[in-house]
């Protein structure tokens, strides 16, 4: 299957991503990623994800908890939970990541495989995330089996589906074995705020190029301005409107960089009526102007592509323990 370029994230109505990862054959893929050219936006899909810092160091981000992540320290994100991944600090962070369906390792529902140690995982609200943090063996076990995963989908030699899927294995058992189910689950009014955020992140992606006020994102999900303030606050750690302006300001430097089109043109497309505060706002959450960053990350795609066909040779070493 090789490695996956990772495109704008398409979602629907509820922030559920819809795109495919690997195929109805083989439900893996793999990606790898500078979050300092491109943040990993918030959303959600069914497929678990597991990921390791290359380089650098990230935040992550899962329904409402902060973690900061540096090199060599993996993550497990459960399905359904919400995410997002940020750059952190000045110089640019790497990540491995793999996304796969829990029927790869567990095969189907009524399997020994599924029952005993894919159910527990997927239905439980307290194991939305695990943080590695290499300060155990398990963790370190962790990392290096996600990484190993990575590494077999991207070489594609003979049999590597097997390879894939033996790691993959190790890891749902490390978590079974070290991360046993919380007794105290999350509040029915966490569980909420969850799915109102959802949909309220979705109607600002939908939305982002009109004008948008609190009143209509916190009408999207039939709530009080107050508590739609609040459930941003809790869950994202972001006002509404500043969200909208983090959303504006992704979708403009995705124009910038994929497409010729005039600086004022690409503002207004994206909801900025007035080009100094186009440039003021970029600024505030890019570090440059739009046209200064255009200029800087002229020619990422065809770094990108450079980067794609030769991660395995320059990324091939073990995590450094």
């Amino acid at each position: 299957m090789a490695l996956s370029v990772c495109g704008p994230v398409s979602t629907d109505r509820q922030g559920r991503e819809l795109i495919d990862h690997g195929t109805p054959l083989f439900p893996v893929a793999c990606y790898h990623d500078n979050i300092r050219k491109k943040s990993v936006p918030w959303h959600w899909h069914d497929e678990l994800e597991i990921l390791v810092i290359e380089t650098g160091t990230a935040r992550v981000s899962v329904n409402g908890a902060d973690y900061i992540a540096k090199q060599g320290e993996g993550f497990f994100i459960n399905s359904g939970a919400l995410h997002g991944i940020w750059n952190k600090g000045a110089e640019p962070c790497y990540l491995q990541s793999v996304v796969f369906h829990p029927r790869l390792v567990g095969g189907s529902v009524d399997s020994i495989l599924w029952q005993k140690y894919l159910e527990p995982l997927l239905s439980d609200p307290c194991r939305s995330c695990v943080h590695f943090t290499r300060g155990q063996e398990w963790e370190k076990a962790a990392s290096k089996a996600i990484q190993a995963a990575w590494e077999f989908c991207v070489s594609e030699t003979a049999g590597f589906e097997f390879e894939v899927r033996e790691q993959l294995s190790k890891l749902i058992f490390l978590l079974s074995q070290n991360c046993p189910a919380a007794e105290r689950k999350p509040s029915e009014k966490t569980m909420r705020d969850g799915e109102r955020i959802k949909i309220m992140l979705q109607y600002i992606q939908e939305h982002y190029n009109e004008e948008l006020i609190l009143a209509k994102i916190a009408e999207s999900a039939a709530v009080s301005e107050n508590e739609c303030l609040r459930c941003f606050r809790s869950m994202i750690g972001s006002t509404p409107i500043q969200y909208v302006k983090q959303v504006r300001i992704q979708k403009a430097a995705d124009l910038l960089l994929s497409t010729n089109r005039k600086i004022s043109d690409i503002g207004a497309e994206c909801g900025f009526q007035e080009m100094s505060y186009f440039a003021k706002t970029f600024r505030e959450l890019k570090g440059c102007t739009p046209g200064e960053f255009r200029r800087k990350m002229a020619g990422s795609i065809e770094q990108m592509h450079g980067e794609k066909s030769s991660c395995m040779r320059l990324f091939r070493n073990d995590i450094p323990g």
